[in-house]
């Protein structure tokens, strides 16, 4: 129960010392918005900010899909092919390092301006595919020696022993890196948006840009509050799949003994 209370606990004498504080100090709306104004503001632009936060949750998915997908069929790849993975693994580190920023506007003149939402999607998805690769790659090589061994005795092919070794070992650093990367895909998918730019971004991240050219102080933190709410929602509902998932034979799940 305490781990529960506190935080909201926490959470709501934040608020209220915030409340306070802007009151008192009689500190411009404008610069910092007491929490009650920018609830009104989330109230009064629903309808514009819920659509917004919308084609947010869908770039960002997308974007995770294709991280997920391409970040396990290149590990697979890697881990089958060494030569493959030398040729080409130090190329995937140098996009990963690469700002994002840098390469965004560059995206959006190759892809075209008029498929925006390809390119938001390729850029959450160059921040997001990372971390799916290298935890994916950790795990499928962390696969104990013996029971590959057995594998061999049992004259098992490559892809039965992907499928039925490999794989089910390496499925908790898989749901590990997934819940890195889908934060990344919303981070991406909001940097995506900035750059993006005036009449192309729909979504929170121009919300916030458009609120803040018209000093609309409060609007920026109702669409700053939604985001972090959306970004607290992938992370939990990884977290259960993660949970469902290893709950019956990972050890991390099981109950520690005394």
């Amino acid at each position: 129960m305490m781990r529960y209370f506190l935080p909201a606990f926490i959470g709501i004498l934040t608020l209220g010392i915030w409340e306070i504080w802007v009151t008192l100090a009689n500190i411009p709306p404008f610069v910092l918005p007491a929490p009650t104004s920018i609830f009104d503001a989330l109230l009064e632009n629903a309808n514009t900010l819920f659509s917004a936060l919308a084609v947010t949750l869908y770039i960002t998915t997308l974007a995770f899909f294709w991280a997920v997908i391409s970040g396990i069929a290149l590990a697979v790849i890697f881990t089958r092919a060494r030569i493959i993975e030398m040729a080409f693994y130090p190329y995937v580190v140098t996009l990963q390092v690469t700002p994002v920023v840098a390469i965004a506007p560059l995206i959006l003149i190759w892809v075209g301006f008029g498929n925006v939402d390809r390119a938001l999607i390729l850029i959450a998805w160059i921040v997001a595919f990372f971390p799916m690769l290298t935890n994916t790659v950790q795990g499928l090589r962390a696969t104990e020696a013996s029971l590959h061994e057995l594998m061999t005795l049992s004259r098992a092919s490559w892809r039965q022993r992907l499928i039925y070794l490999e794989l089910p070992a390496a499925l908790p650093s898989i749901l590990t890196g997934a819940k890195v990367s889908g934060g990344l895909a919303l981070i991406g998918a909001v940097v995506a948006e900035f750059v993006a730019g005036s009449g192309t971004g729909t979504g929170l991240a121009w919300r916030i840009i458009e609120a803040g050219n018209r000093l609309e102080i409060a609007t920026m933190f109702a669409a700053l509050v939604l985001l972090s709410l959306l970004g607290i929602f992938i992370f939990y509902a990884l977290s259960i799949v993660e949970w469902l998932a290893l709950r019956r034979w990972h050890e991390s799940f099981q109950p520690k003994s005394t």
